[in-house]
């Protein structure tokens, strides 16, 4: 695996570790309703915390298995398989929320992805 697919692969991480701060531990902050488009009224709610805060474990962990990805297996198939994850919920966001998911969600994946393959 070449250093810039680690290094792109690392923003990939770092962009979910962002992420899961917003959805789990700043999850009613203006920063969070600015990203995501929400009230913070709304994202006051239980339901919705409740809902953001799992969510947001799941991008931390997301980030973590890259991370184990490039640098404890350093293999380039699990990135290629997480990236194709990734490409692929922005797909569907893209479709079910807000068409600009697909490159604020999957750009750096997509990025990676090709890097994969040089």
């Amino acid at each position: 695996m070449s250093i810039f697919t680690q290094v792109v692969a690392v923003l990939v991480a770092i962009e979910f570790i962002y992420i899961f701060f917003l959805e789990t531990i700043a999850t009613k902050s203006a920063k969070t309703s600015k990203v995501f488009g929400m009230d913070k009224d709304e994202l006051s709610r239980k339901s919705v915390n409740t809902l953001f805060k799992n969510q947001g474990v799941y991008n931390g962990l997301l980030s973590v298995l890259i991370f184990v990805a490039v640098f404890a297996f350093a293999s380039k198939a699990a990135v290629i398989a997480l990236m194709l994850y990734i490409i692929g919920v922005a797909i569907y966001g893209s479709f079910t929320s807000n068409p600009k998911i697909i490159l604020l969600q999957g750009g750096l994946a997509i990025v990676t992805l090709i890097s994969c393959f040089f």
